[in-house]
């Protein structure tokens, strides 16, 4: 009936729309009350108000869009190699999915393909990238001459039900390639389009944007540097953490990360969270990390730093490799690794959504 000129004559009454909506009239009391764009009444009978079905459908819709969930978008991201950022990012992702029944889409920026090759294996990677299945296509097709046809396409670039641990069942991966390093530079000087559309900073944001909502969380993993790519990552983000060693050389580029992401959120008019700092490779008998991590925590200009660390094991070093495990014990090891990981995701968990 809906859309019909019976729909837009039909009148209910408090009653009716509590039906409609699915609750009490005591809800739709406190909706009225409430939020100022509740329909009006189309009169106030001494039964009581009643309103036109048809814009309360609307609202109800509309309701209905605002309040559902929305994906947790957080970016990892050290200017630094090395430093554990694609573990950390495989971990969270597979103990998001495994421990704690999250539905997670992870996008892989890094032209170094780490974290791909850590969910999907070196030989699939290849295929992928060989028939052009790369986010590297995404962005190459903002470098193309006007009228000629795009190539991306997120169906056969998405990746479901990736990792190699059975118990992971809920994580999906838009893969990386080699090729972002050459088109990264390319960028900067792509055509702005017609009445200025192209932003080489939406590229990401425009073509993930209709499933992104799907997942409770994504994560994206950055590249070591500030450039293009990495800014399409915090694009989309409403936070990002930062993985590192606890060494001078690990931590030194923190404060420029946090300078630049501000100014790039201000620029934006938004806001890009400061997660935290993740400790990884942690040597608990290393008095140089010992020291700075308790200079880390000291810096009140710093992130937070989650007080589980990553430590530095053989079990959490050979997860990068692709082979088939039952269970995330398996993969990050009966010595700590699994429980470390576990902790540290829980406390991931807590600060996203304390500051959602």
């Amino acid at each position: 009936m809906e859309g019909t000129p019976e729909a837009e004559d039909q009148l209910v009454g408090l009653f009716e729309v509590a039906e409609m909506a699915g609750v009490g009239r005591t809800v739709v009391a406190n909706w009225r009350a409430r939020d100022k764009h509740f329909p009006d009444p189309v009169a106030d009978l001494r039964s009581g108000p009643v309103f036109r079905a048809s814009r309360i459908q609307r609202y109800l819709r509309q309701r209905k869009k605002l309040m559902a969930p929305k994906a947790h978008v957080i970016s990892t991201i050290n200017l630094k190699g090395g430093v554990g950022k694609t573990t950390t990012t495989a971990g969270l992702a597979e103990f998001l999915s495994a421990e704690f029944g999250k539905r997670v889409l992870v996008v892989d920026l890094d032209p170094q393909t780490n974290l791909t090759t850590v969910l999907i294996g070196e030989k699939r990677w290849e295929e992928l990238n060989d028939e052009g299945h790369t986010l590297a296509t995404l962005f190459t097709d903002a470098l193309r001459p006007e009228g000629e046809p795009a190539e991306f396409s997120l169906e056969k670039t998405l990746q479901r039900n990736v990792s190699s641990v059975d118990a992971v069942t809920q994580v999906d991966l838009l893969p990386s390639s080699l090729d972002l390093i050459d088109v990264q530079d390319r960028l900067a000087s792509m055509p702005s389009g017609r009445f200025y559309s192209n932003n080489p900073t939406d590229l990401l944001r425009k073509a993930i944007r209709k499933i992104i909502d799907d997942y409770d969380y994504v994560l994206v993993d950055c590249p070591p540097n500030l450039g293009i790519v990495t800014l399409n990552g915090l694009r989309i983000s409403e936070g990002y953490i930062i993985p590192t060693i606890p060494d001078v050389l690990s931590t030194y580029g923190i404060p420029q990360i946090q300078r630049r992401v501000r100014a790039f959120a201000d620029s934006l008019g938004e806001s890009i969270n400061e997660i935290g700092i993740v400790i990884t490779k942690y040597k608990a008998n290393s008095t140089v990390h010992w020291n700075t991590v308790r200079e880390l925590q000291k810096d009140k200009k710093l992130p937070v730093v989650l007080s589980t660390f990553i430590p530095e094991k053989n079990d959490i070093a050979g997860s990068a490799e692709f082979v088939g495990r039952g269970t995330l014990r398996q993969k990050y090891g009966y010595q700590g690794g699994f429980d470390a990981f576990r902790a540290m995701t829980q406390e991931f968990i807590e600060l996203v959504e304390e500051k959602a």
